[in-house]
């Protein structure tokens, strides 16, 4: 049985915190990460607000990321053993007869991309208050460091824009509260995932 996750969330919400948790404790469990397919700088455009426009899908290289999903579709044992991730046929929620494979798919904007909206079987969505969003986000080092005004230039208003088209795509979608604390969103997540995986067998 395949089975593909959305951890989907704004910038520095704790989408990697999870999805890092997550893999380590869920069974044939392999990561694609969107911000690896960032495409390189010069190639960013500047926006109307001034900014290089990282927040927007023709930031990244969705061609690849799409591919890269099929890939692990098509052979996820293959895809599996070739990032490093141990295989075991029998897990604790399947029979050895059915192995699960779970992909996790993780980045900012996983629900505004035509070609991925029938890929999930599972969307979360981590949110937080602007306030604090703005705090983490100034924490951060970025391999591109944030120039001055970025995040209330672009990075926060591509987030409204971006949150509201994913609204109105109707996908089933949890959403969940960046402030709780990170053992708490994971152990509702896991447990979320435990119950569904159980329902499908």
């Amino acid at each position: 049985m395949k089975y593909v996750i959305g951890i989907g969330g704004v910038t520095n919400g704790g989408k990697t915190t999870l999805t890092n948790r997550l893999m380590k404790s869920l069974p044939n469990c392999c990561v694609v990460h969107q911000d690896d397919f960032f495409k390189k700088p010069d190639h960013i455009e500047v926006g109307e607000d001034g900014f290089r426009q990282w927040d927007v899908i023709t930031a990244l290289d969705m061609d690849a990321m799409v591919n890269t999903i099929r890939g692990w579709a098509e052979n996820p044992v293959k895809f599996a053993r070739s990032h490093g991730v141990n295989v075991s046929p029998a897990t604790e929620v399947a029979d050895p007869e059915q192995p699960i494979h779970i992909l996790i798919v993780e980045g900012f904007l996983l629900y505004n991309y035509k070609s991925l909206m029938d890929v999930y079987n599972k969307c979360y969505y981590i949110s937080i208050p602007y306030e604090e969003c703005k705090r983490r986000r100034s924490t951060r080092q970025y391999t591109v460091p944030d120039p001055p005004g970025l995040f209330d230039g672009h990075v926060w208003p591509m987030y409204l824009k971006h949150r509201k088209e994913m609204v109105e795509s109707c996908l089933d979608i949890a959403y969940l509260d960046g402030l709780k604390s990170k053992e708490e969103i994971y152990s509702q997540v896991y447990e979320d995932i435990q119950n569904t995986l159980l329902n499908r067998l």
